[in-house]
């Protein structure tokens, strides 16, 4: 006797899942919760100026080490948090974090090179980026809303001829 399958007789393979986005996942998960204790290293580091081991001596112009790691942590940490939103984000807008991973990489930047003037100049070389990425998603966002509500050039002409007050026009950009 043959036996049809329906959704009530349906064999038991429910239960199959693909192993790859769960490993993938739990590799994400470790690192987020690896963070606090990336964040704490800097306590490990010693407080003097001059770091000697057997193997290496290096100086920093830091007051000392241990203000180097903990400036340090303070800027890689968030931007490693926010490299991995960035590289698993499915959202259309993700490109706008873009801006904070460019600030605070060249916070990091600018801690590396041990500068005298820490978080000071960075939102000058962000301000080009800043340019292009804002204006962008923008646009990208406004196209995907066009597609949705299916407006189509004459509607969107006509919009535009009608007289509105600056209140109404704020409120139909987040419409």
């Amino acid at each position: 006797m043959k036996q049809t399958h329906n959704k009530l007789t349906k064999p038991l393979n429910r239960f199959k899942t693909d192993k790859k986005p769960i490993i993938s996942g739990g590799i994400v998960v470790f690192f987020i919760a690896l963070t606090p204790f990336m964040f704490y290293m800097y306590e490990s580091f010693p407080r003097t100026n001059s770091w000697e081991t057997s193997l290496f001596t290096w100086k920093t112009s830091f007051p000392d080490w241990y203000s180097f790691a903990w400036y340090f942590s303070g800027k890689f940490i968030p931007l490693f948090l926010l490299l991995l939103w960035f590289f698993t984000c499915k959202h259309w807008w993700h490109w706008i974090i873009l801006v904070p991973i460019a600030m605070y990489s060249f916070q990091l930047w600018g801690v590396l090179n041990e500068s005298n003037n820490l978080d000071s100049l960075e939102l000058y070389y962000i301000i080009p980026l800043m340019l292009v990425v804002v204006p962008s998603v923008y646009l990208i966002r406004a196209k995907l809303f066009a597609r949705i509500r299916g407006n189509d050039l004459a509607s969107f002409e006509a919009e535009l001829g009608t007289k509105r007050s600056i209140w109404e026009q704020i409120k139909d950009l987040f419409r």
